[in-house]
């Protein structure tokens, strides 16, 4: 859990929990986006196994002259990779370009001329291509309207109209990503091959599913994807059902979910992060069709995207294919402005402690979790402060033996930690440390265990070697920009949004040597100062704090469950025989519509590749073998690598 509390800036972990909350489902707090906010739409391949990232398979054999000359940037001049990486196109302007030498990826930033979207193009010769669209979605309410438009855009297009073209598309691609998540305030389509004709198919499918979804023009996808009364005897009682409406059902039976929603919803009491954007199951079933269509009209527009391409692919190429999606559209002034999402100011006059029950089966323990938690800023971060917090971060949570985790862990007030410390994937950083496991009789002490710590710390401040070693760790971190078996565009992708999505500079986040250097410079003047100063700040005597107290409740589940079917029997008392026998209609027409198949031109419609696309040659690598090194009787091999940020293997 340690590799989860780290700064934003470390973008390696972007990617590392995007895909851990995949692979979890949303379970715990492991993601700003994890409990509530992040949900992802995965398929299985024919052999039933779902599937997250695929091993290499190759790429086409045919290899356009630009892409072939990406390959050979690891010795090209700054000059000879511009020349690649900046193209001239008649459809957009070019806003910036830069390399960001950290990471070796040339950058260029355009801007459609007609339309606005923004389009990030990263030059650098790693095969395994990256393709990201974004939108930004602030929702008004807890009905999960973006988590529902992200499932339903997947389900057929103008284009490709069979009923589930994600799932076809694991079935005939090589992809080794294929994705969407829903944040609080944003929307991400990804995806990721190393077949160049792969890459672009699952580039048209995804455009033509975000800009012209079928679900905007058929009720039954939101009904399917989102809710639905569901009758098929009018002597049955109703239900709700839908593919989100399950899943958030889930979702809030866990201890941990409910804990994670109630500290957001406290800390940003007046603006979107206040609401639940996957969606309370409470309020799922308040969102109407029009309201679905008319977010997606709203938020889905080109003005309000940021289009993102990492790899060695043809730069000219990817401009052209996008602008056959932007020019369609027209100028939208308003899209994004629409989108902004406000900055929650301090606004609390003392800190508060709030009481909230979660259920617990028969034969579970009654205890209690604890929870501190901060807003932090009220602006952004400069680069110094955001690598400061980060680091201060690792020092207060970051391993078994950093002060605040071991303290708060050995205290014996709890079983288990919970919060983790830092989060900041969003707009403002918030921090939230506490026990699950709890004693009722110990839930105050627990808070007051947290605050007197963090005040000694502030106080005492951290020793040389602690620093040191909080330093190192970090900045290898850094450096070694490992992202495991996930591709590394994507997680440059989401590095680069969090500042890109607020309007911001959409390298700056990934920059650190500069910061890197600044904060060297402050510990060697001022030693811990820096970071005690920083603690306290944001901290010790900052009073916008919540403490979240989750009581176990024996009977809520029950209680939840009987306040449903009271709303259910209410709205079918309400109803007319007609209209009975119309949701009894629709429900038919829904389950005839899901068993049915595919009509063969429907599934046509869904490009897959052929074998002549598959690459027949075995990828060499070049390595120089030394026999015997000066003399030495070792044996060393030498292989040339693109970047390592001062990393020697």
């Amino acid at each position: 859990m340690a590799i989860l509390t780290t700064s934003r800036r470390f973008t390696a972990k972007m990617a590392i929990m995007a895909c851990i909350a995949i692979a979890a489902r949303r379970g715990g707090r492991s993601f700003t986006a994890s409990a509530f906010a992040i949900s992802n739409r995965s398929a299985s391949t024919a052999n039933g196994i779902a599937t997250k990232s695929l091993p290499f398979v190759g790429r086409t054999a045919s290899m356009s002259t630009s892409a072939s000359s990406i390959t050979k940037l690891q010795t090209a001049t700054v000059e000879e990779i511009e020349k690649i990486a900046v193209i001239e196109h008649p459809s957009y302007e070019i806003i910036s370009k830069e390399n960001v030498d950290e990471y070796g990826a040339y950058c260029t930033m355009y801007r459609h001329k007609k339309t606005g979207a923004e389009l990030l193009s990263v030059v650098n010769d790693d095969d395994n291509k990256v393709f990201g669209i974004t939108f930004r979605t602030p929702p008004d309410d807890s009905t999960g309207v973006p988590h529902i438009l992200e499932h339903s855009v997947l389900c057929g297009s103008r284009k490709y109209r069979t009923k589930e073209p994600f799932v076809q598309l694991l079935q005939g691609s090589l992809q080794t990503f294929l994705n969407a998540f829903t944040y609080p305030d944003r929307t991400c389509y990804v995806l990721a091959s190393q077949n160049e004709k792969d890459f672009k198919n699952l580039i048209n499918v995804y455009a033509d599913a975000v800009f012209h979804p079928r679900a905007t023009s058929d009720p039954m996808v939101h009904a399917q994807e989102g809710w639905h009364l569901e009758l098929e005897d009018k002597e049955e009682p109703l239900t709700y059902k839908g593919v989100v409406y399950n899943e958030m059902k889930g979702v809030y039976s866990s201890a941990d979910s409910r804990l994670y929603r109630q500290a957001q919803r406290s800390l940003f009491p007046d603006n979107t992060y206040s609401v639940d954007s996957g969606g309370d199951p409470v309020n799922i079933p308040e969102l109407s069709f029009e309201e679905f269509r008319d977010f997606h009209a709203k938020f889905y527009h080109p003005a309000n995207s940021r289009i993102f391409f990492w790899g060695d692919d043809d730069v000219e190429e990817r401009l052209s294919l996008m602008d056959e999606y932007l020019s369609e559209f027209e100028e939208s002034p308003e899209s994004k402005p629409g989108s902004v999402v406000e900055w929650q100011q301090k606004t609390f006059e003392e800190p508060a402690w709030e009481v909230h029950p979660y259920p617990v089966g028969g034969d579970q323990d009654e205890t209690h979790m604890v929870q501190v938690n901060w807003l932090m800023n009220e602006k952004q971060f400069t680069p110094l402060e955001d690598i400061t917090v980060g680091l201060l971060d690792h020092l207060l949570m970051g391993t078994g033996q950093s002060v605040l985790y071991k303290t708060v862990i050995e205290s014996g007030l709890g079983t288990a930690i919970t919060g983790g410390g830092l989060s900041d994937e969003l707009l403002q950083a918030t921090f939230g440390v506490g026990l699950k496991g709890v004693k009722p009789e110990n839930t105050k002490d627990v808070e007051e265990l947290l605050l007197k710590t963090l005040a000694k710390v502030a106080e005492d401040g951290f020793s040389d070697d602690e620093i040191a070693s909080a330093m190192n760790t970090v900045e290898f971190r850094l450096r070694e920009f490992n992202t495991g078996s996930y591709p590394k565009g994507l997680s440059f992708m989401l590095g680069a949004m969090a500042n890109w999505i607020y309007d911001g500079d959409a390298t700056e986040g990934l920059r650190f040597e500069k910061p890197l250097a600044e904060l060297k410079a402050a510990i060697a003047e001022n030693g811990s100062a820096i970071f005690t100063d920083f603690l306290k700040q944001y901290l010790v005597e900052n009073q916008h704090r919540v403490t979240i107290e989750m009581k176990p409740s024996k009977t809520l589940e029950e209680e939840e469950l009987e306040g449903e079917k009271s709303r259910l029997a209410a709205i079918k008392a309400s109803l007319t025989d007609d209209e009975i026998n119309e949701v009894i209609q629709k429900t038919a027409e829904l389950k005839k519509l899901q068993a049915s198949e595919d009509a063969p031109e429907d599934r046509a419609t869904i490009p897959s590749l052929e074998l002549a696309d598959l690459k027949r040659e075995v990828s060499e690598y070049p390595n120089e073998v030394s026999e015997n090194e000066n003399d030495s009787g070792v044996k060393v091999i030498r292989h040339e690598m693109q970047s390592t940020s001062g990393i020697a293997y």
